[in-house]
C-alpha cells in the first residue's frame, strides 16, 4: 500500500497509507531505524456509544496545505454525524510529530467525543524487548528500548491531557493487540508492559450541536528519557497549534526561496513541481544519505526495502535540487557520498544512511574469478552532478577539498576500469540491478562523468590531467559507436557482454535506459542513430493500454500484472521521453509533446501528490513503492529542460536561467571538443 502523506524533518520521518493509519516511524535517520516498519497504528473516535476506527467505513481525503509539510485530511462519517479535518507535521528543528483535529459536530445537540490515538512499535525494527507504560510526571505513554524513546501524548481545547490509557501485549494467538480495549469507549488502565507491546490513550471533548473543537495529539522522539520530557513540556509551553503553524510558515519559506519563471506553465504542472520539491525532502537524511524510498511493505515482495542510499539516485536527485536553487541539500549529499569511495577508486553497490555498507546482491567473484560488485554509473553520475552543481554554484571553497579525493580518484578508476578488446568501461551491474555487462546507460554515464573530471581538471589548472580525461572519454565514444550501435539492429543495443567462453554478444532487448547516451552529453539527442533508437523504444515500450505510459524495457519481470503488455509503465522513463522530445529539436510539436507526458504524470499521481515507482498498466493504481524519490526528482529535471528550451525560444528572458545557461554551454562545450576528437 502507498506511503500516501509523509511528514518529516531530516531525523524525523512518518508515513501514513492511504487508509490514513501511521505505518512507519523511522529515528533518528530517514530510513534508519524503522521503529513501525509497517505496523499499522489506528485512530478511532467513541460518541453516541458507539465506536469507529477511521480507516473503517470513513469517507477520506488525503491532501497537503499548499506549498508546506503539513497534511490537510479530511475525514467524514455521515451516520455517526461527524466530520474531522486533521493537520499532521513533523516539526521543522524538534523531534516532534504533532497532530490536530478538528472535529464537527454535525447533529443540533450536545455530544461527548472521545479521540483515540493508539501507538504500534518494533522499537529499533523488532518488538522483542519493548517497554510501554504510562508516566504520571508528564501524563504521557512512553515507548522505550535501548536508547531510543517515545514519548506520546495529548491536549484537549481546554487544556485537558490523556483522560484514559492502556499498555498492553499484541502478536499472541488470543491478543491481536490492546487498541482492541478502546472499541467499547473505556480503557482499562494496564500502566506497563514489556515484550512485543502496544499502547492507546484517549483525549475527551464535549461539543454542543452543530459546533467544533480541536485536540492534539504528539510523538516526541530522542536518545534519553529526560530529553523526550523537555519536548513534551516544549509542546505544552508553546502549544501544538504554535508549533504547526510555525512549520507551516517555514515551509511556505522553504518553497518560495528561489524562483524559477513557472507562471509559463499549466497551473497545475507548477503546483506539482513544488509539491515534488517537497516530498522530496522528506526522503533526505540530516547527514546527507538520499534515501530512494520508505515504503515498508515492499518487504513482502522480496524481504527487503528501498531505505537505502544508491549513489546513482542520489546523485540525480542532488542535481535536480541544484536546478531548483536548494543546494544545500547537495552539497550534504557529495560530503557524505564522498567518505564512502572505495580504495579502487569507485562507489558500491548501496549504503545506509548512516554511512555504512548496506544490503547487496552484487557478488565479490564471478566464475571463480575475483570482481568488483558496483555499478559502475553510480561513481560515474556522482561526479558528472558534482560538476553540474559547480557551474551553477561556483564554490570554490566547498569543492576544493573534493577534488582530489573524489574527483580525480574516481576518475582515475574510470581511465583505468576499461574492456581491453573494445575499450569501453569494464563489465559492471546495470541501472536496473538486474544484469552484468557493458551497458549502453553505463556508457554515456561514465563519458559524462570523465568529461565533467576533465573540466574540473581545467579550473584547477591541471591541464595535462585535464587532457587525458577528455582523451579517455573520446576513446570510449569511439567504442559506443563502434559496438553499441548496430547495423543489424538499426539502433543501439541495450548492452554488449561476453558468454562464458569470452565471445561478445549483444543484448539486443528495447530499453529505455538508451536515454543515458544523450542525457550526460555523449551524444546529441538529433544524432540520427540516437532518434531511429529512441522511435522504436517508443513503439515497443509504450503501454498500450488507457493508463499509457513508458514501461521499463521489454517483457520486464518486476512487479509485473500481465503477459498481455510488455511492462508496468515507469514514472522515470516516461519523463525520458519527454527529455528526448525537448532535446531532439525546438518545435512546437515536441515541446507540446513533452508537455503532455509532463500532465500525464501529475494526473496518474496520487492525490496528494505522491509519486510511486510505477504502475498497474490496466487500473492506473501505484506499484512497488511510493513515493520514490528519482520519481520526484525526473519530474524537476524534466520541467526545468522545458524552460530551458522555452528561454531558447525567446518565450522568457533569458536572465532567468542563466546559471543554467552557463552550465549548458560550457558542458557542451567540452563535450563537442571531445566529439571533434573522435572518429566516428
Amino acid at each position: 500500500m502507498p506511503r500516501d502523506i509523509p511528514v518529516g524533518n531530516g531525523k524525523l520521518l512518518i508515513c501514513f497509507d492511504r487508509d490514513y493509519r501511521i505505518r512507519e516511524l523511522y529515528f533518528p535517520h530517514v530510513g534508519q531505524e524503522n521503529h513501525m516498519g509497517g505496523k499499522v497504528c489506528h485512530f478511532g473516535v467513541w460518541v453516541d456509544r458507539q465506536f469507529s476506527w477511521v480507516d473503517e467505513n470513513w469517507q477520506k481525503e488525503l491532501f497537503y496545505l499548499q506549498d508546506t509539510l503539513v497534511t490537510e485530511v479530511k475525514l467524514y462519517q455521515p451516520d455517526l454525524g461527524l466530520r474531522f479535518i486533521c493537520h499532521d507535521v513533523v516539526d521543522f528543528h524538534e523531534n516532534i510529530y504533532l497532530k490536530e483535529v478538528i472535529v464537527e459536530n454535525l447533529v443540533p445537540r450536545t455530544r461527548e467525543i472521545r479521540l483515540f490515538f493508539h501507538l504500534d512499535m518494533g522499537i529499533a525494527g523488532n518488538d522483542l524487548g519493548d517497554t510501554a507504560g504510562f508516566d504520571p510526571k508528564t501524563g504521557a505513554v512512553i515507548h522505550y528500548k535501548g536508547a531510543r524513546y517515545f514519548l506520546a501524548s495529548g491536549l484537549s481545547i481546554n487544556g485537558d491531557g490523556i483522560r484514559q490509557y492502556a499498555v498492553g501485549h499484541k502478536g499472541s494467538t488470543d491478543r491481536e493487540g490492546t487498541f482492541r480495549d478502546a472499541e467499547d469507549g473505556v480503557l482499562s488502565g494496564n500502566p506497563i508492559a514489556q515484550g512485543s507491546v502496544d499502547s492507546v490513550f484517549c483525549i475527551d471533548l464535549t461539543l454542543e450541536g452543530n459546533s467544533n473543537a480541536s485536540a492534539y495529539f504528539w510523538i516526541a522522539a530522542a536518545f534519553e528519557w529526560l530529553e523526550v520530557n523537555r519536548l513534551d513540556r516544549l509542546v505544552k509551553y508553546k502549544h501544538p497549534r504554535r508549533l504547526i503553524k510555525r512549520t507551516e510558515d517555514y515551509w511556505r519559506l522553504w518553497i518560495r526561496k528561489e524562483n524559477p519563471p513557472l507562471e509559463l506553465l499549466e497551473k497545475k504542472l507548477a503546483e506539482f513541481y513544488r509539491r515534488s520539491l517537497i516530498i522530496i525532502r522528506t526522503q533526505i537524511d540530516a547527514q546527507g544519505g538520499i534515501l530512494a524510498a520508505n515504503d515498508s511493505d515492499l518487504v513482502y515482495f522480496n524481504r527487503d526495502t528501498y531505505s537505502y542510499v544508491w549513489p546513482r539516485d542520489g546523485a540525480l536527485v542532488a542535481h535536480a535540487m541544484d536546478l531548483a536553487g536548494h543546494p544545500t541539500v547537495s552539497r550534504n549529499f557529495f560530503r557524505f557520498i564522498s567518505s564512502l569511495l572505495q580504495p579502487e577508486g569507485c562507489l558500491l553497490h548501496k549504503f545506509n544512511p548512516d554511512g555504512t555498507l548496506a544490503s547487496s546482491w552484487h557478488p565479490w567473484s564471478h566464475d571463480g574469478q575475483e570482481q568488483l560488485p558496483i555499478q559502475e554509473d553510480s561513481t560515474a553520475l556522482v561526479i558528472w552532478a558534482l560538476w553540474q552543481h559547480f557551474v551553477l554554484y561556483r564554490d570554490l571553497d566547498f569543492i576544493k577539498p573534493l577534488y582530489a579525493p573524489l574527483v580525480k580518484k574516481a576518475a582515475d578508476f574510470m581511465c583505468r576500469y576499461r574492456d581491453d578488446e573494445t575499450g569501453l568501461p569494464a563489465p559492471s551491474y546495470d541501472l536496473w540491478e538486474e544484469r552484468r555487462g557493458i551497458l549502453s546507460f553505463t556508457v554515456g554515464a561514465v563519458f559524462g562523468g570523465l568529461t565533467a573530471a576533465s573540466l574540473f581538471c581545467k579550473v584547477f589548472g591541471e591541464d595535462d590531467k585535464a587532457s587525458y580525461y577528455r582523451q579517455v572519454a573520446a576513446e570510449i565514444r569511439d567504442a559506443a559507436s563502434n559496438f553499441l550501435w548496430r547495423e543489424d539492429l538499426h539502433r543501439f543495443c541495450r548492452m554488449v557482454y561476453r558468454n562464458s567462453g569470452g565471445d561478445l554478444k549483444v543484448d539486443a532487448t528495447c530499453d529505455s535506459s538508451i536515454w543515458g547516451l544523450f542525457a550526460f552529453g555523449m551524444y546529441k539527442a538529433d544524432d540520427a542513430r540516437l532518434v531511429v533508437s529512441m522511435e522504436t523504444l517508443r513503439k515497443r515500450l509504450w503501454v498500450k493500454t488507457p493508463v499509457g505510459g513508458m514501461a521499463r524495457y521489454e517483457d520486464d519481470p518486476y512487479q509485473r500484472v500481465s503477459r498481455e503488455v510488455t511492462g508496468n509503465p515507469w514514472f522515470i522513463c516516461t519523463l525520458w521521453l519527454a527529455d528526448f522530445l525537448l532535446e531532439k529539436d525546438d518545435s512546437d510539436e515536441g515541446t507540446g509533446q513533452a508537455m503532455e507526458i509532463l500532465s500525464w504524470v501529475t494526473d496518474h499521481a496520487l492525490p496528494s501528490g505522491v509519486l510511486a515507482e510505477q504502475l498497474n498498466p490496466f487500473t492506473g493504481e501505484p506499484l512497488s513503492v511510493s513515493p520514490l524519490t528519482w520519481s520526484h526528482a525526473t519530474y524537476i529535471t524534466t520541467i526545468h529542460r522545458l524552460l530551458g528550451h522555452l528561454s531558447e525560444r525567446g518565450t522568457f528572458p533569458d536572465a532567468h536561467l542563466s546559471r543554467e545557461d552557463w552550465m549548458t554551454r560550457l558542458f557542451n562545450q567540452t563535450c563537442d571538443s571531445i566529439h571533434g576528437i573522435c572518429k566516428i
